[in-house]
């Protein structure tokens, strides 16, 4: 059966620098194409001396330095990086380090309009998304708007070098996972599978390499692209039952970012790919396998990553409220997902066996 073309694809503005030493080399460049002459940079207490570094490069461009940052962006801590860039009298603002760092720089023009710069130094993908998420009384909400997705993203794989091995894992993984859910969500195209195929095959090709040798400028360049293709298929399509789950064993049980992906994502495409046949095709031509689910889950075991919930800390007890929780939301996902559904795919992650689910 041939399908016929049909899909609407938006490219967002926005510049995109990549080079070895670009953050401090191509950051102040950044700032001045854009007009910006008091910029406040964020970051968190790990990244503080990247950032530093950052910010001496912009010279007196550089108003301030905020290294508040935390994990899924507490309210209270957007608060403190919005009264910091008032008080600098910022006119924009710098974001360094990971997706913590990104998501109060995000937080940050979500109220105060101010352009963001990007200076990623993980492979979280968030510089590519107009996706923000606050999280407050112990529950995450999130929201898209243009006004947070950066107008400028300086990509240096210098800064990744230092990135922990199991972190680095963990983190490409994560970004597989948008590339994954972006080849069967309802707003695909066939650009997006371009980049999301490549964005696969640069990551899972990399991350072996950055695992035997950490300091390998190749590997660490290759899987920094591959993180930018996977993140700017995750900034231009819905992401389905896998990402959701992921949003409530962290928004709710506190369980890590990019290890929670890291487990869940054999798993969930084990689910869906009975109803996605072409994305799980599409996965496995980038994995050069038959088998994704199977490749994936092979690939965090033979780089050591975790592969089951209950590693990460989750009881036994809470898989039914994951479950209810996850079925209880609307969101596009190529298969129906029931209560039932998504305590199958909750327990299979929780045990850590191989993944392998009835067909639908």
């Amino acid at each position: 059966m041939k399908h016929h073309l049909d899909f609407s694809y938006e490219s967002r503005p926005m510049r995109v620098v990549f080079r070895p030493g670009a953050a401090t080399s191509a950051t102040a460049g950044e700032a001045a194409a854009l007009g910006l002459r008091r910029l406040l940079v964020v970051c968190g207490s790990h990244g503080a001396e990247t950032a530093r570094a950052v910010a001496d490069s912009l010279g007196p461009v550089c108003a301030g330095l905020h290294d508040g940052a935390r994990m899924h962006v507490p309210v209270e801590v957007a608060d403190r990086g919005v009264e910091a860039a008032r008080a600098a009298g910022a006119d924009g603002c710098v974001a360094v380090g990971g997706g913590s760092s990104i998501g109060l720089g995000k937080a940050i023009a979500l109220r105060t309009g101010l352009p963001l710069i990007a200076v990623p130094s993980t492979y979280s993908g968030s510089e590519m998304t107009p996706v923000w998420g606050l999280t407050e009384h112990g529950a995450k909400r999130t929201g898209r708007d243009p006004v947070v997705l950066p107008r400028s993203v300086v990509y240096d794989p210098e800064l990744t070098l230092s990135l922990p091995v199991p972190l680095s894992v963990t983190s490409g993984i994560n970004a597989i996972a948008h590339a994954v859910e972006a080849l069967y969500a309802p707003d695909t195209s066939p650009l997006i599978a371009l980049m999301a195929q490549e964005g696969v095959r640069a990551m899972a090709g990399a991350l072996p390499e950055v695992a035997a040798d950490p300091e390998s400028h190749d590997a660490r360049s290759r899987a920094l692209y591959g993180a930018w293709l996977c993140g700017s298929c995750l900034g231009a399509t819905t992401m389905g039952l896998h990402h959701k789950l992921c949003h409530v064993l962290g928004g709710t049980f506190g369980l890590p970012h990019a290890e929670t992906h890291t487990v869940v994502l054999p798993y969930a495409l084990a689910y869906n790919a009975p109803a996605a046949p072409d994305a799980a095709a599409a996965v496995a031509r980038a994995l050069d396998t038959d088998d994704a689910p199977q490749a994936l889950w092979e690939l965090a075991g033979r780089l050591g990553a975790p592969r089951s919930l209950a590693e990460l800390g989750l009881k036994e007890g809470d898989l039914a409220e994951a479950a209810a929780q996850t079925a209880g939301q609307a969101y596009a996902n190529p298969r129906e997902v029931t209560a039932d559904g998504a305590l199958a795919v909750l327990r299979a992650a929780y045990e850590g066996a191989a993944p392998a689910f009835p067909a639908a």
